[in-house]
């Protein structure tokens, strides 16, 4: 996928990609390293560079990113005496020993800016500042090593430190946020640099779905350049999606799509990806009065301003930004006026003409927000019976590898991270004499770190306990009917991604740490532990057992079992675009493809049914819980299957379930076209590409540009009115005002792979003269 995410990076208006580098992808065993495959960085550099692009090496090697354990290796954690991201030798030893390591690398490959390369800033830490307190004066200490560690390594080209105010010179810091306007370097002799602008938020399990409108991303980008911003990156511009276990914790989901202008599958996500990139044209007309000068601050009003950058006395570029939360304006800047939107820029290259201002969105859009939105445009493969084969796991300890130990052990210790499971399994011994087919009730309690727990009594299913991301620990209270004479309580717990933020974060326990029985003439006996499940150590997972006896097939699929590996084949869809796996249908677990872990799922984890609102107002400041949408529904119910991972002919899909689904409704999707629309007005500015120096801009038409995904082209037009059309795109109708421009457009779009059409009486014919007219356009993507 990555030459093609670059050029449409590029093609969005990108100079530069940003990227983590994973120590615990890239050394998974102390010192063993993998730079191949997927985490070949070198490789992905090279192709950056080749689509002429620049890179931003973001080392760490802490690196968040909502991923498993911040992104270092889990075997750091047992090195006996170490203390993460503090002055402590052996971890500043293994942190300089992954330094080192990737900066030869880069240096052996030409890599860097002064090699030819195009790797221009690379970062050490990461946002560090944020929790800096917590470790005392050792913090600062640790922040000079770190820096001096850095430069000593002589990469002759910038480092930065995001979100660190103490960063020391010569190291850049930067800012991290949804508005970095206000943000000023800890020295006048240090450029404005914000590193992670969020294009949204991350998904977590039990979670509404956030969502960033493009207006207030927009206005957030140009409020930073209107004032001395001079470099600036998205987070994401493509978040894609954390294969295997990869995810962070608490609870992360395995779609990392971030609401990114490119979409987690590599589909443009509109109108988010047109409009930056309107708004990227826009901001490098203006690059020669940037670099000439500081801005010169003008006040135009309450909640008004304007920033001008002058090369001479009569030759500037200006930005005007009404910066209120509710009040639109009218301003009068050189002599002229000018409409702005409430919490909106709008750029003026000659300080005369706006090009483009953040409020107003005239790009095209796609109808739906979700790869597989609408049904007409997609495949469906059900994965029905007689497919289905399964293996039934058992409940608790399976193997000869299990131990016994008097207490509770804390689970990250004792799995080493090698699975997410850990089976606690004890025996309660009822000795008072029950009546025959009486039971002894007791009332059972326990508590757990997180992050969730299945409860067996007697090999019975109990109780199913979870957590959430901002809370991992929970309770069970349920009361239990023991038996005369000896009992079993088999607990698995289940971890759901390592913690990967916040000070200290890498102690943060899990797993079951208090289980009581409030009678006091019973007890539980020592607990024997077992690491993983049976399934996992046997590797039901791969190919080579697709045809292993162990797998059960008939007529009477189980369905809503606990504790079951599913397996079925599927035939590779025609096309070369990705896959998704809908598993609304099932319960918790993971899911391989052909080997592959392409992630865990939880559909049964409803977000809450309140707080979602799907036309957030995007005026005024932005949070995460602001824009929330899919209330009331799993956070996620497709999974990502990339197409390089599918194979010509037979295909073999394998589940885990925790806790109890139904396979037989499990469906593979895969897109065939796309819905595309467009509404724009005659009043709107021509394209920001289009403006010349000393040109009378105005006088040059708006346009409507329709563009498809590569491979497919417009093959038909569903809607398209000149006049006062009504509606929103998937819903448009002709006004009282209505030309058909049907014919028009088919003329110009039909069989193309984009169009344009230019919105003018001359060109369109005048149907209600002295009224503002607008074109809107539905049309069809496909094969």
């Amino acid at each position: 996928m990555w030459p093609e995410i670059i050029r449409k990076s590029k093609e969005g208006g990108l100079d530069v990609i940003e990227t983590y580098v994973f120590w615990n992808y890239h050394e998974p065993v102390k010192g063993q390293y993998y730079f191949e495959g997927r985490f070949d960085l070198v490789r992905f550099i090279k192709t950056v560079q080749e689509a002429g692009l620049l890179v931003h090496l973001r080392i760490g090697p802490y690196v968040c990113a909502e991923w498993n354990y911040g992104g270092f290796p889990v075997w750091l954690h047992f090195i006996p005496g170490i203390q993460f991201r503090t002055e402590n030798d052996f971890f500043k030893e293994e942190m300089k020993g992954f330094l080192v390591k990737v900066v030869g690398l880069m240096k052996e490959n030409n890599l860097f800016a002064s090699q030819g390369g195009p790797i221009i800033l690379a970062q050490v830490e990461n946002e560090y500042g944020n929790v800096e307190w917590a470790y005392g004066v050792s913090g600062g200490s640790y922040i000079r090593w770190a820096a001096e560690t850095a430069v000593s390594l002589n990469t002759t080209v910038p480092w930065v430190m995001c979100a660190q105010k103490d960063a020391p010179d010569p190291i850049l810091n930067t800012c991290n946020g949804f508005y970095c306007d206000q943000f000023t370097p800890n020295s006048p002799s240090k450029p404005k640099i914000w590193t992670e602008n969020y294009s949204g938020w991350f998904l977590s399990f039990g979670y509404a779905i956030p969502f960033r409108p493009v207006e207030d991303l927009a206005f957030a980008v140009a409020r930073f350049f209107e004032t001395g911003g001079t470099f600036q990156n998205y987070y994401m511009y493509f978040g894609g999606t954390n294969f295997g276990r990869s995810a962070g914790g608490p609870l992360i989901a395995t779609s990392y799509d971030y609401d990114a202008p490119i979409d987690e599958y590599g589909f443009i996500r509109q109108p988010k990806w047109g409009h930056l990139r309107d708004l990227h044209k826009a901001i490098k007309q203006c690059e020669q009065y940037l670099i000439s000068s500081d801005p010169t601050y003008q006040q135009l009003g309450f909640n008004l301003e304007a920033h001008i950058y002058y090369k001479s006395s009569k030759d500037c570029a200006a930005f005007l930004a009404n910066y209120d939360s509710s009040s639109d304006a009218n301003v009068t800047f050189n002599g002229n006026l000018y409409f702005l939107p409430a919490w909106s820029v709008s750029i003026l290259p000659d300080c005369k003409n706006v090009i483009f201002n953040t409020a107003k969105v005239v790009t095209q859009r796609h109808l739906g927000d979700a790869m597989h939105a609408h049904a007409a445009n997609v495949n469906e493969l059900l994965l029905a019976p007689p497919a289905w084969s399964w293996y039934k796991e058992g409940v608790g300890i399976w193997g000869n590898n299990s131990f016994t130990k008097p207490g509770l052990v804390e689970q990250i210790n004792t799995t080493k991270d090698t699975s997410d499971y850990l089976w606690y399994t004890t025996s309660i011994n009822v000795e008072e004499n029950i009546m025959p087919g009486q039971e002894k009730e007791v009332l059972l309690n326990i508590d757990s770190l997180g992050h969730a727990a299945l409860i067996f009594v007697n090999k019975e299913l109990l109780a199913f306990g979870y957590g959430n991301h901002d809370e991992a620990n929970f309770s069970i209270t349920k009361k239990i009917s023991l038996r005369e004479g000896n009992n079993t309580l088999d607990m698995l717990s289940m971890m759901v991604g390592l913690q990967n933020y916040g000070p200290w974060y890498d102690v943060a326990g899990a797993g079951i740490f208090s289980v009581i029985l409030l009678d006091p003439s019973l007890s539980v006996g020592d607990w024997t532990y077992q690491v993983g499940l049976q399934g996992e150590y046997l590797g039901l997972y791969r190919v080579n057992l697709a045809n292993s006896s162990l797998w059960t097939q008939g007529a009477a699929l189980p369905r809503n079992e606990s504790l079951i590996w599913y397996k079925a084949t599927f035939l590779a869809p025609e096309g070369k675009g990705p896959l998704a796996l809908n598993l609304t249908s099932m319960g918790k677990g993971q899911a391989w493809i052909n080997g592959q872990s392409i992630g865990r799922y939880w559909p049964a984890y409803l977000s809450p049914s309140s707080g979602c609102t799907e036309n957030c107002d995007y005026r005024g400041t932005y949070d995460p819980f602001k824009c929330l949408k899919k209330c009331g529904q799993p956070a996620q119910a497709l999974y990502h299957i990339p197409r390089s991972w599918v194979r010509p002919g037979e295909n073999l899909v394998v589940l885990h379930e925790e806790l109890g689904g139904d396979p037989s409704k499990i469906s593979l999707l895969t897109r065939t076209g796309q819905e595309i629309c467009a509404f724009v007005s005659e009043v709107d500015p021509p394209p920001a590409d289009s403006w010349k120096p000393n040109l009378d801009f105005m006088s040059q038409s708006p346009e409507v540009r329709l563009t498809c995904e590569q491979g497919w082209h417009i093959t038909s037009i569903n809607f398209a009115s000149f006049g006062t059309p009504k509606g929103n795109c998937g819903n448009f109708s002709p006004g009282i005002c209505h030309a058909d421009m049907s014919s028009v457009a088919q003329k110009i779009c039909i069989g193309q792979d984009g169009c344009s059409i230019p919105i003018s009486i001359a060109d369109l014919g005048d149907p209600c003269p002295g009224v503002i007219k607008s074109f809107a356009i539905e049309a069809l993507c496909s094969d």
